[in-house]
């Protein structure tokens, strides 16, 4: 079974940074893609970022390109979303998703591309 664990939220100041860890449990990402999504209080769930592993293809949303980097570990468990410059909009419970496989190319932030879904981090940025 797969399972995803988002962890490091928390509160911050606008202008900070914070990293965001999605864990596999008992697997390894190898050969999967991984996106982060988020979702405001009353608004849609909307990719953020998304990469594919090995090859290391990522896409971005336009409104966190420049601040917010995809990455993953040597050991391809974990994949990271670091979060500089953040802005009050960024605001959110952050998501990862897995899919098994290759997603594909420049759809790496929709939803309907993942299979899998861990539980979120909560992200606030004060001003």
């Amino acid at each position: 079974e797969v399972q995803l664990q988002a962890s490091g939220g928390g509160l911050v100041q606008a202008g900070g940074s914070l990293s965001l860890s999605c864990a596999a449990s008992g697997f390894s990402f190898d050969d999967y893609t991984i996106g982060w999504f988020r979702q405001a209080p009353g608004k849609e769930r909307e990719g953020v970022s998304g990469i594919t592993i090995p090859y290391g293809r990522t896409n971005y949303a336009e409104s966190v390109k420049g601040r917010f980097t995809i990455s993953t570990n040597g050991a391809k468990n974990t994949v990271f979303l670091q979060m500089n410059g953040l802005k009050p909009d960024d605001t959110a419970v952050y998501h990862c998703a897995a899919l098994d496989g290759f997603g594909p190319a420049g759809r790496l932030l929709e939803r309907g591309v993942y299979d899998y879904w861990g539980q979120g981090t909560q992200v606030t940025v004060s001003s």
